[in-house]
């Protein structure tokens, strides 16, 4: 009885074995799904939705900007883009677009609400461009 005890466990570690070998060969990547730089992704409308392709289509939206860790041009940015930013409210949204063109982050600084926190997140997300 003892030898047959052992010799499923032995199938049954083999088995385990076998299977995390599997998964591990079917398991996805981190590798990028489009195989294009950052800066060339654009945006195919679709109707209501769109997609993403490599050298096609219009520029990206910026709620699509954001999900891909691309960073908003602040002077540029409509206050709901401004808005979707986690940790940037509606109300400074709106002070950031009212006091706009800014030059340097010492002047975003200065928005009301902007604290040490939010100017941390500003320049995370955004980019301050000409």
């Amino acid at each position: 009885m003892r030898g047959g005890r052992t010799a499923a466990l032995g199938v049954g570690i083999l088995g385990a074995l076998g299977l995390g070998w599997w998964a591990q060969e079917r398991w996805p990547d981190s590798r990028a799904a489009l195989d294009c730089p950052l800066e060339r992704v654009r945006w195919v409308a679709d109707g209501a939705s769109g997609y993403a392709r490599c050298e096609l289509g219009g520029p990206l939206p910026p709620s699509a900007r954001l999900a891909l860790g691309m960073r908003l041009p602040l002077n540029r940015a409509s206050e709901t883009d401004l808005a979707k930013i986690p940790g940037v409210g509606p109300a400074s949204a709106r002070a950031l677009v009212q006091a706009r063109p800014f030059r340097e982050w010492s002047e975003v600084d200065a928005v009301k609400g902007v604290g040490p926190a939010r100017l941390r997140t500003l320049r995370q997300a955004t980019e301050l461009d000409p």
